[in-house]
């Protein structure tokens, strides 16, 4: 084999995991453009030039109950890629994301003597830290994208490497003019802006409160204007006179003066845009039960994880109330607030660390050094 004839499976088991390899298939085809790149995924991977063997279709859940509901599925799809690793002669595994699967599929990579690359890792430092071995035991190096989690994973003697974080591939966030100007926002108007997340059950959760909040602090007139970060599958039910912006998450965080964002990859794009917020939260109370006797960390959003302080204000489950979000919002909406002023002090801080651009890059010439060792 050489590297420019090799044989690479990736797997990316739902929607962000799909567009996350699709810059890797396309680093690698800029490298190697007579490869196999074999995939279970979605169709950014195709479009990016990946051989879609395993559509990821259905597999996709949130929460520890929801993922129950698919176990029969995914323990199927893994005896599927078994039988794949052992005739097909696969010189590397690439696995994106989707940690409780991607574990099995490491071990059985292993079994079948094919190298692992490991790109986003999972969050084993929140969870349970100790299972990092087993992780070390089944992967060969791990591409990770929090700058804390480089010294975690090595410390467990996992071959970790800090490549930065995908979403700094995006380019740099508009400006606050530029925003407003795309979405029809006048550049007086204080504005706040509102993410009760992506999936269907998040925003059963969140948007009541989220809604009765914002329309609070419209109604007293801390904001103008109320931006709503929509999808196609959300029920906002009540949000008039809400702006709904569809597929403009990031304009929206731009033109804001402040935000309410569940926690998520949404908050470090905030911290990019340099968009004060608070970060709530919540999940299905059986998976809030379980979880607490998990967590192994201090706090649940990405800004403060990786500032290692709090810069954000976090509430969790009950704490989620339209009182507490208005009380901690309506300073934010004050740019000379001394709270803002502090926040944007450690979204500084945060921006300054997640480095620079070209996380696909660094994953492609890990895996090209894998397949020329």
């Amino acid at each position: 084999m050489t590297v420019a004839t090799a044989r690479v499976f990736l797997s990316a088991g739902e929607p962000s995991g799909d567009l996350h390899a699709a810059a890797v298939v396309r680093a690698l085809r800029q490298r190697m453009p007579s490869a196999a790149l074999d995939a279970f995924g979605g169709p950014r991977m195709a479009e990016a030039g990946a051989n879609i063997k395993f559509p990821m279709e259905g597999f996709a859940a949130f929460g520890i109950v929801e993922i129950l509901g698919k176990i029969p599925a995914h323990h199927q799809l893994l005896r599927r890629m078994e039988r794949e690793f052992a005739r097909s002669g696969y010189d590397l595994v690439i696995l994106v994301d989707y940690p409780g699967f991607h574990l099995h599929v490491a071990e059985a990579a292993r079994r079948a003597g094919i190298p692992v690359l490991y790109y986003i890792a999972p969050q084993l430092w929140a969870w349970r830290p100790q299972r990092a071995r087993r992780l070390a035991a089944a992967v060969d190096r791990l591409a990770v994208i929090l700058p804390f989690e480089e010294a975690f994973f090595r410390n467990v003697g996992v071959a970790a490497e800090y490549v930065g974080h995908p979403l700094l591939d995006r380019g740099a966030p508009p400006s606050r003019a530029a925003a407003r100007q795309s979405l029809g926002v006048p550049a007086g108007e204080r504005v706040l802006a509102v993410f009760p997340g992506s999936r269907a059950a998040e925003i059963r959760r969140l948007w009541p409160s989220f809604r009765d909040a914002a329309r609070t602090l419209l109604d007293c007139g801390v904001a103008s204007r109320v931006l709503v970060a929509a999808t196609d599958q959300g029920d906002y039910a009540g949000h008039e006179p809400f702006t709904l912006a569809h597929g403009a998450s990031l304009a929206v965080l731009a033109a804001a003066d402040a935000a309410i964002v569940k926690s998520g990859t949404s908050t470090l794009e905030a911290a990019l845009t340099d968009t004060p917020m608070v970060v709530p939260y919540k999940v299905n109370a059986l998976t809030a039960l379980l979880t607490r006797r998990l967590v192994t960390v201090q706090w649940v959003s990405l800004v403060n994880l990786v500032a290692g302080r709090e810069v954000v204000p976090e509430m969790l489950q009950d704490a989620v109330t339209v009182a507490r979000l208005v009380d901690a919002v309506a300073p934010l909406l004050d740019p000379a607030h001394p709270a803002t002023v502090a926040q944007r002090e450690g979204l500084a801080l945060v921006r300054q660390r997640l480095g620079t651009p070209g996380a696909a890059e660094r994953v492609a010439d890990m895996a090209t050094a894998l397949l020329a060792a």
